[in-house]
Order: C-alpha cells, then structure tokens, then sequence
C-alpha cells in the first residue's frame, strides 16, 4: 500500500499552489441577482466546512463565461478557451476563509491538511491499484504481439499484434471514462501509434453504466433552485437517450413559465436598414421559418465523476513523467501530450462552458443559414447540469450511409461553408465534429416580414405547426429499413414541395481557438497554400517552425 500512497501524495504536491481570485483581478463579472432574470442561487459550502470557501466567492453563470471569452487578449497568448478553464479550476480549489480565526481557524486548517495530504493521496493510491488489475495483464500479454501470421490487409500487423490492441481496447473500457476518452484521443493520434492500433481504438466506446434517476432528480432539482421536480416538467422521459463516459442525456418537456422564446439572445433591435436587409436575406437565401419547442435535452453528470478523472489524469501524469525521464523516449513528449488531454477532460467536466460556447456560436451564426446550434437556457446551467433545447434532426451518419440524394452537394456545401467560417473569420472552432454531432433537419423558408401585411401580424409561435418533425417522421422509417431507394424518393418528394436542409451541431464543449501568434502563423500559410505559392509556404514552415510558434 505504501507505493500508492506515495504516489498519490507526489502527484498532489504539483497541484498544492494557493487558487487567486482570478475573476476579480481581472474585472469580470459573476453570477448576481442582476445576472439572473429568474433565481438566484445561494452558494452554501459542504455541512461541518463552513469556514472553507472556493477561490471564487460565488458560483460562475455561464454568462460571465460568456463575458471570458469575449475579453481582449490584449496582444498576449490566451486564449477565450484558457481563460474559461482557469476560472472554472479556480473556483473549485479551497481554501480556509480570511475572517476565520482562534479555534475554528484551527478546525478548517485541519480538515483542508487531511483532505489534501490525507484523503486525496489515500483515493489516488486506491484508484491506482484498481487500474493496475486491470492493466498489469495488458503488460503481460504484450510478447504475443511477435506471435502469429501476418495480415495483408491490416498493414502487414501479426495476428498477435491485433489481438492484443483488441484487449487493450477492452481494458481501457473497463477503466472508466478517462481512458475511454484517453483512447478516442489517441485514435486520432496516427502520428505516434501504429495505423492498426488507431484504428482499433476508434471503436472505443462508453460502457458507463447510467446513473440512478434519483441522483438525476437531485441534481437538477439543484440547478432549478430546489423546485420540486414536477414543478419544472410537463414530461420528463426517465429512460437516458444516451449514456456516455461523462454524462446522461434526457429529454424532457419544460413547464410553460421556464420555456423561453426562441432565438431570445441573438436578437436585437432592428432599424429600417437592417430591416430591409433582413427580409432581402430572406428572399435570396431561404431564411429557415424557426418554430420554438418547448422540449430540451438535459445532460447531467455522472455524480464523483470528476474526482474520478482528477485521479486518473494525475496517476497518467505521473507515469508519463517516469517514461519520459528514459533516454530514448523524450521525442514523445508524453508529459506535454496528458497535459493537453487533461485540459481537454477539464473543459468537458464544467457544463457552463458548454452553454457559453452554445452561446457565443449561436452569436457567430445568427446571420448565417448553414447551421444551427440549440438555445442554452443559462438561468438553469450549472457546473453538472446543461439545459439546452432538443435539437429535432437526423444523424449526418445516416446521411453518409444512405446518401444525401438531391440534397448531397448542399449539405455538403454548408458544412465547409459553416467549417471555414469558424475557421478563418471566427477563430472558434467546434473540436468534436464527428457524424454522431451533426444532424440534419427541414424547414421551410421564412417569408419577408412587410410593414402592414398580413404576415406581419404577430402569430402564436406555439400554435405553428412543426413542419421539422413533419419531415423527420417521413424519412425515418427508411433511414431503419436502409432501402437506399426510397430514403432517395423521399428525398426528392421533400425537395418539390419547398424544404431545404440545414446543418444542427450539438456537444460543443470542445472548442478550438488559436492565440494571436498561432492564428498570424496559420492565416499566412493559409493565404500562400490558397496562392499555388509553394515557395512561400515551404518557407513559411520552416522560419515559423524553427521559433516553434506554428
């Protein structure tokens, strides 16, 4: 037991410096009564911890992480992204408060010392035995990989070999959610694993089991400010629509006084100018006509989750430290590579940044037709809890094994359109864009809003028929038949009477985002490679790599 326990306890001497009160040295602003246009939340700490407080005061809105992200990098390399993370770790670190004094000092200074140097590393030496039953027969097995006929078609690799990143595979499932992750990532990672290996470990999948409905309950009884459960949903499916490594998914229909007006925070007030643009964008490029649903996703973390992976990405750090400290093993720079996978964790594992990303993408696109992002209902997000609106759609999956039918190249077209935009003028950039987070719905297009015609007549949003779900209904019993025929007559019928398709993307808590250095670099070598001027970008590559800044 004594090796855990030392290791634990090296791992937490890395992460011991004192949390500062980042928010208020850098003027933005948290969760306040004016914030919130619903509730306040009251921030207790834990029962018998009175005297211990977060580094921030109070708990973050994911509009003050709205308000990180839109801050001036003031020529500095941060990024929106950093600086979201930063708060969000800041927040969650303890420490005793500076009023307490005499006994109760004392008392809290205790309990901080055990957690720390006792509970912590005692947890972490526990979490490392369990993944050494699980791995040490992965390490023993790994001599079969010289054993066995070679396969042609799966790069030349042993029979041996395969099997032995099958169990891999299946061992990281058995680990938890940190590793199930760690080997998605690693999958994407063919310049340092085997073509073979990446492969195999793009099948990684959850075998999570879901949580109970009672912790579910509980914890968005918290984010909806202890209201009793049937007081916030008309409908509330118990059966998760998806169980991943992090988190559940369910859907639910919001009570009428929580249900919020569509595209509520990308509107503003119009002039006659933009007015006229508006509906003249409307003629030329098929506005989608939005109907609101009162219906939501709700993805809630797995409860301990994140203690979980605090251990998990400290035991990786550790052994990623110990192979880098061999001669020849350096080149991996495995420290540097847990380092950007736990930042990545760290980001899935704070809700309200998701929201905020929703938030500020739903910003970026409001003028724009090629994708959608659902509406984040920020009053009730917090840390475990993301209330979003349901996204009605069909996979892009699908899409890619029926085929797009007549609507193949315009599909096509607004997902580079709505890719290069986040790429080259937004400089945000949606990181986790497989299939499984991309739909595709139907709508119809809006008609120009004119001054005294019967159309400007304000209609009930909710007595609109939701032609989305309309369509949806038709081509789902062929996207279950796989009949490719009729998925494409289908298809063909929807495209005559008038809809056209637009791109939904969903999960958006991984973001991409260069800093001032890295976006100068890229936008350069970008311009040459768009140029045909190979000379320029050959150049380009070797001056900006040399400084280690592209």
């Amino acid at each position: 037991m004594r090796a855990p326990l030392i290791l634990g306890r090296t791992c937490l001497r890395q992460s011991l410096p004192r949390a500062q009160h980042f928010l208020q040295c850098r003027g933005i602003q948290v969760a306040t009564k004016q914030t919130y246009s619903r509730r306040w939340r009251h921030i207790r700490p834990p029962p018998g911890r009175e005297g211990l407080i977060f580094a921030a005061a109070v708990a973050l809105s994911p509009v003050a992480f709205v308000q990180l992200s839109e801050k001036d990098n003031d020529g500095t390399e941060q990024t929106a992204e950093g600086r979201m993370l930063e708060a969000s770790r800041n927040e969650i670190k303890k420490e005793v408060k500076d009023d307490v004094r005499g006994i109760r000092w004392i008392r809290d200074s205790l309990i901080l010392f055990l957690d720390v140097y006792l509970w912590e590393p005692l947890c972490t030496g526990t979490r490392f035995l369990h993944l050494a039953v699980i791995f040490v027969p992965v390490i023993v097995t790994v001599p079969v990989i010289w054993i066995g006929s070679r396969n042609k078609e799966r790069d030349n690799e042993r029979s041996g070999t395969l099997w032995w990143y099958w169990f891999l595979v299946k061992s990281m499932e058995r680990a938890g959610p940190a590793f199930i992750k760690l080997g998605q990532w690693a999958a994407s990672r063919s310049d340092i694993f085997p073509t073979q290996m990446c492969e195999v470990m793009s099948q990684l999948h959850s075998n999570a089991p879901a949580h109970s409905l009672h912790e579910t309950k509980k914890t968005i009884r918290r984010a909806f400010d202890g209201r009793p459960f049937e007081d916030i949903f008309e409908e509330f499916e118990e059966k998760p629509l998806g169980v991943g490594a992090i988190a559940q998914v369910y859907r639910a229909k919001l009570k009428p006084d929580l249900t919020a007006p569509t595209d509520t925070d990308v509107e503003t007030t119009q002039n006659l100018r933009k007015q006229v643009r508006k509906n003249v964008d409307t003629l030329i490029k098929s506005t989608p006509h939005r109907v609101p649903s009162s219906f939501v996703a709700i993805k809630v973390l797995h409860p301990r989750i994140e203690h979980m992976i605090r251990r998990d990405l400290r035991i990786m750090g550790f052994f990623a430290s110990v192979i880098n400290a061999i001669p020849t093993m350096e080149w991996l720079s495995l420290p540097d590579e847990v380092e950007q996978f736990g930042e990545m964790m760290r980001l899935q594992l704070d809700l309200r940044i998701e929201a905020a990303n929703l938030t500020i993408f739903r910003k970026n696109f409001k003028e724009r037709t090629t994708a959608w992002f659902p509406y984040p209902y920020t009053d009730f997000t917090t840390r475990q809890v993301l209330v979003e609106e349901f996204a009605q759609g069909i996979p892009l999956a699908d899409f890619m094994e029926n085929g797009g039918g007549i609507f193949q190249e315009e599909i096509a077209n607004e997902g580079l359109d709505a890719f290069l935009r986040m790429l080259l003028l937004d400089n945000f950039v949606h990181a986790d864009l497989h299939p499984g987070n991309i739909m595709v719905r139907f709508y119809q297009s809006a008609h120009p809003n004119l001054p005294f015609s019967k159309s400007h007549q304000h209609e009930d949003p909710q007595a609109q028929p939701d032609v989305t779900e309309q369509v949806l209904a038709r081509l789902r019993p062929h996207r279950k038949e796989k009949d490719k025929k009729a998925w494409e007559l289908e298809l063909a019928k929807i495209d005559k009477e008038g809809f056209r398709p637009q791109l939904i993307f969903i999960d958006t808590g991984l973001v991409t985002e260069l800093n001032a250095t890295n976006r100068r670099n890229f936008l350069e070598l970008f311009k040459a490679v768009a140029e045909f001027d190979g000379y320029k970008a050959g150049h380009l590559m070797c001056e900006r790599a040399g400084n280690q800044t592209l």
